[in-house]
């Protein structure tokens, strides 16, 4: 069984690389690539690892600090790009003053993340390397056979819970649809630390799904910025295009969000022969612990 050790090895440097740099102007793609390269590592130490200790607990710890302030930089970015978009006819004020608050945010963010991590590292940098190497090492003997690998066990159980859970709730509406992507993001980065084939198409609608949430969310956190910062109230031409467009994304995210549900997941009446879930049990699909990092 093959496993993305790649991905993993890239995500590390990504991260390290990040660390020890530091920049005061770090470009939007670095801090994308900081914000997917901690929480992908984040899953896959936390599915070969259920109960960390030691530095595995620590690098959990500082790897959450960091992506959390690197999400706030990023969600300016993003908003940014999104506002970019918008039609300017009459609206040049209200636009103008909404990117520059969204610029200022950007850099009173980024300060944030560079305090934090000028606190962690190098110590953080270390701890990212040895586990990063552990887990090498584990997913190795995994395919070679070892005996004592139960790698792709526990990442198969893992799938196949999360797929489960994505069943709930039973409804999904504009209050739980965006904390619904995270049940979806952390699915999709536990599938892609095996190379397994067939799995291309359920990843793909995953992503999908991710994706289209999220934008959704995103003209949503606008909207609110813009309502709290213009002062034109109802009339403002600019926050009804906002809301427009908001609309357009949350039907068309909750429309591939339930195709999702319908045809990829394990339904909640099996028993009625609905739909059945993609991922295929593996021997001891039951197993919950894993000698993964120490």
């Amino acid at each position: 069984m093959a496993f993305d050790i790649q991905r993993i090895q890239k995500s590390t440097r990504r991260v390290r690389k990040f660390l020890r740099k530091n920049s005061k102007r770090p470009s939007s793609n670095a801090i994308h690539n900081l914000r997917t390269s901690t929480r992908s590592l984040e899953t896959t130490f936390t599915t070969l690892t259920p109960n960390p200790k030691g530095t595995a607990k620590r690098l959990l710890f500082g790897l959450a600090d960091v992506r959390k302030r690197a999400g706030k930089v990023r969600d300016m970015d993003v908003l940014t790009a999104h506002i970019l978009t918008v039609n300017q006819t009459g609206e040049q004020d209200c636009l103008v003053q909404l990117l520059e608050h969204l610029g200022a945010k950007r850099n009173k963010s980024t300060k944030k993340l560079r305090h934090v991590i000028a606190t962690a590292s190098p110590q953080l940098r270390r701890n990212l390397k040895r586990n990063a190497k552990r887990v090498e090492k584990l997913l190795k003997a995994a395919e070679n056979n070892r005996p004592d690998s139960d790698a792709m066990r526990v990442i198969m159980a893992k799938a196949k819970t999360l797929s489960s859970e994505l069943n709930s709730p039973a409804r999904l509406n504009r209050r739980n649809l965006h904390p619904y992507r995270l049940k979806v993001k952390e699915l999709r980065d536990v599938l892609q630390l095996s190379n397994r084939p067939g799995d291309e198409e359920f990843l793909e609608k995953l992503g999908e799904v991710k994706d289209s949430i999220g934008e959704w969310h995103d003209w949503e956190e606008l909207i609110a910025i813009a309502s709290q910062l213009l002062d034109h109230g109802t009339s403002c031409e600019l926050i009804k295009r906002l809301k427009d467009t908001s609309n357009s994304k949350y039907g068309r995210a909750l429309s591939l969000t339930n195709n999702l549900r319908s045809n990829y997941l394990p339904s909640r009446t099996q028993e009625q022969g609905t739909a059945q879930t993609t991922i295929p049990t593996e021997p001891d699909p039951g197993l919950a612990e894993s000698r993964a990092i120490a």
